[in-house]
């Protein structure tokens, strides 16, 4: 086999490989995007992390001279990285802020105390007693399947 035949065998697996590796860096850069508008930077972390490996995959179809996936999966980040940020300004000067946990925690208290006092009074339950079941010294065993269950016997 020549070295031509054997290039054009690499770069007819390598370029979809590619391809996919790009798909996936956008979509990483995307939520990438969306967690620095919401400040979320353990989110934005792991995002490009996967990113990273991502565009390495995406470089693979570099190998037929196919350039796109990898300047695509670059762009993706540059370009969400700069809407996120920007994203985060507007909504900052608008005084537009996403709830802390305390903030969703007192509001969950509130609509619990809310319901509370529109309920009405609480109903109470009387206990229930059961009357104990007689076994023999040695019980009876039942098959089902493959579990082996212990079943009381009734004294008569």
């Amino acid at each position: 086999m020549t070295t031509w035949r054997v290039a054009s065998d690499l770069a007819a697996i390598m370029v979809p490989i590619g391809t996919g590796g790009a798909v996936l860096a956008v979509l990483c850069a995307l939520v990438a995007g969306f967690a620095i508008a919401r400040g979320a930077g353990g989110l934005t972390g792991g995002a490009v992390g996967i990113w990273i490996p991502a565009a390495m995959v995406s470089s693979m179809a570099g190998f037929a001279n196919d350039w796109m996936p990898l300047i695509a999966a670059g762009g993706s980040l540059g370009g969400f990285i700069v809407l996120g940020s920007i994203a985060r300004g507007v909504l900052h000067a608008t005084g537009a802020e996403w709830p802390t946990r305390r903030e969703k925690a007192d509001a969950a208290e509130q609509i619990g105390a809310d319901a509370a006092a529109t309920a009405g009074p609480a109903a109470t339950v009387a206990p229930v007693s059961v009357p104990a079941v007689a076994t023999s010294a040695a019980p009876s065993v039942s098959t089902v399947g493959p579990l082996t269950m212990p079943v009381p016997v009734q004294a008569a």
